[in-house]
């Protein structure tokens, strides 16, 4: 087994969130974004949701000296892992609807419009968001 076991608290949450929404906001904000996103295939928005996932599960358990099979776990999926996605996709979504983002750079697109294309531009944000919640948490 690989480095010391560390239980996953409340406190990793936090500093996971901090750094989440520090990284997330000027994505959000940003127009380019929203244009990329509306351009964006499905395929295209799966795949930047896998490297999401790739670049959250290297920084917790490549980069650190953390052995996710000493971690505790929620169907078989170690519990920092899954806060960290939560937050790196929640935080960017949570500030795109609180800034009213999909109205403001979708203009005219229908519900269901507006809807894809903040899922998409979700993804985005969420690659530099996982970069700054994994990075806090694994500082702190």
């Amino acid at each position: 087994m690989v480095g010391p076991a560390r239980r996953f608290k409340t406190a990793d949450i936090a500093q996971q969130l901090v750094g989440g929404f520090l990284l997330a906001g000027p994505f959000v904000v940003t127009e380019e974004v929203w244009v990329l996103a509306a351009s964006m295939s499905l395929l295209q928005a799966l795949v930047t949701v896998g490297i999401v996932f790739a670049i959250g599960y290297g920084a917790l358990y490549k980069a650190e000296d953390r052995d996710p099979d000493r971690e505790r776990e929620f169907g078989g999926v170690p519990l920092r892992f899954l806060s960290l996605m939560a937050v790196a996709f929640g935080s960017v979504l949570v500030l795109a609807l609180a800034f009213d983002a999909p109205a403001t750079f979708l203009e005219g697109a229908t519900t269901a419009e507006q809807a894809f294309v903040t899922a998409k531009a979700v993804s985005v944000g969420a690659i530099f968001s996982v970069v700054g919640a994994a990075t806090a948490d694994s500082v702190f």
